[in-house]
């Protein structure tokens, strides 16, 4: 005779209970030092002082570079994210198709995620060097420009690089994503479709794009938690400069805390950064199931 459900209840959780508790205590201890140390006066080497309370966020919101910073990081997120995706599902789309040599090609799209973010970022600056790089040689040699361009000397120039940049080393990743997503659809009601007439554009508004949705926004979750806090590339290409105008949190944060030694001003961005994340993913988690829910 088996036991009541009530009865066998506590068994998985008891089985659980271990790594649990590892889990939490590895997540929640540095979120406790992160928040004991916002609210402190710390030492460039890390000794905690006096209690302050709200003094650390005052200033660092009444901080000119660190607004400019928010403002910049939105629009850095806004702009790779939405570029990646942009970018990501057209190549998804021809890479599902089945062509000769479509390994090959798989692998040259995927091959630049196994290279390390800095190195890549270390590239793409010799690239864009003034007089040597590879940018400004080949445009004039087709004739484009006249002269050398200074990519990386002003902010208006210097952010928009970066962004391109973002968007081409989130690619594949994004694209390994949406093949998955591809890879489970079924090729049946492609053909069914055929059948009914239905064109290339209507398949692709009707049955992909509905299909491929929970990977799209699986896809933007990952990739808006990812490039909110990317390090690499700004940090590689001009170190939040020229003149403070390339700086997002993650940069600013860094140069708080190891550049201008005020630990504690660089533990409430990294709070405020933390809050922003955690808000905006329970928000997109929290609507997905109604959108996702709408008949295409």
């Amino acid at each position: 005779m088996s036991r009541p459900a009530s009865s066998r209840l506590p068994a998985p959780w008891l089985l659980i209970a271990p790594s649990l508790i590892l889990a939490l205590f590895i997540i929640s201890y540095p979120i406790f030092n992160i928040v004991w140390q916002s609210v402190h006066e710390v030492s460039r080497f890390g000794a905690i002082r006096d209690f302050t309370g709200l003094e650390n966020f005052h200033t660092i919101f009444t901080d000119p570079a660190f607004l400019d910073a928010l403002r910049r990081t939105l629009v850095w997120t806004v702009c790779v994210v939405g570029g990646t995706i942009l970018a990501s599902v057209p190549v998804a789309l021809v890479l599902n198709q089945d062509f000769y040599g479509r390994g090959i090609a798989r692998t040259i799209v995927m091959l630049p995620w196994s290279v390390s973010l800095t190195m890549t970022a270390v590239v793409w600056r010799w690239s864009f060097n003034d007089d040597y790089g590879m940018v400004n040689v080949t445009l004039q040699r087709l004739g484009l420009i006249s002269g050398p361009i200074h990519w990386l000397a002003t902010p208006e120039l210097a952010f928009p690089v970066e962004i391109a940049v973002g968007i081409l080393v989130s690619i594949p990743f994004t694209v390994t994503i949406l093949l998955g997503g591809l890879s489970s659809v079924p090729g049946d009601i492609y053909e069914a479709a055929r059948m009914d007439g239905a064109s290339a554009w209507q398949m692709f508004r009707k049955l992909t794009l509905p299909l491929l949705r929970p990977f799209v926004n699986m896809a933007i979750l990952l990739n808006v938690i990812y490039v909110f806090n990317s390090f690499p590339i700004i940090w590689v290409m001009t170190q939040g400069g020229p003149d403070n105008g390339t700086h997002i949190l993650v940069t600013y944060l860094y140069e708080l805390g190891f550049r201008l030694g005020r630990p504690g001003q660089a533990a409430a961005v990294s709070l405020i950064m933390l809050v922003m994340l955690f808000i905006f993913s329970m928000v997109y988690l929290r609507i997905q199931p109604k959108s996702s829910g709408d008949p295409a």
